[in-house]
């Protein structure tokens, strides 16, 4: 199932620090494993990814640097600063508990038991 792009527009951020605190990625390689974890839902084109990036950078939430690459061109490998492990942690329990919000009102409450009415 692949969800509405402003469902992922939303997370997207959250998304690359999270893969981002495992370790250091480049971009095509933070896509790549999006996709894959997600089995083929969560898929980042570069439009979405690229100025993401930027964004979480410019913030000071992930720093890039220019790596040589064994087989090719050089890459832009992101890692996270301390900002970005505190903003993940925020944005860990601020999800954590939107999804409990959400799921409280997705799901059906249990029936009620109806009241004992017995004769006097």
């Amino acid at each position: 199932m692949r969800f509405s792009p402003s469902l992922l527009k939303g997370t997207t951020p959250g998304l690359i620090l999270a893969l981002l605190a495992e370790r250091p990625m480049h971009g095509y390689e933070l896509a790549r494993t999006l996709e894959e974890r997600s089995t083929g839902a969560l898929a980042l084109g570069q439009g979405v990814l690229y100025p993401a990036l930027h964004r979480l950078e410019r913030d000071g939430l992930i720093a890039g640097a220019w790596h040589a690459a064994p087989n090719g061109p050089e890459r832009r490998v992101y890692r996270l600063t301390p900002q970005g492990h505190a903003a993940l942690a925020e944005r860990q329990a601020e999800w954590t508990a939107f999804a409990q919000a959400v799921g409280r009102v997705l799901q059906p409450p249990p029936p009620r038991s109806a009241p004992d009415v017995s004769p006097a």
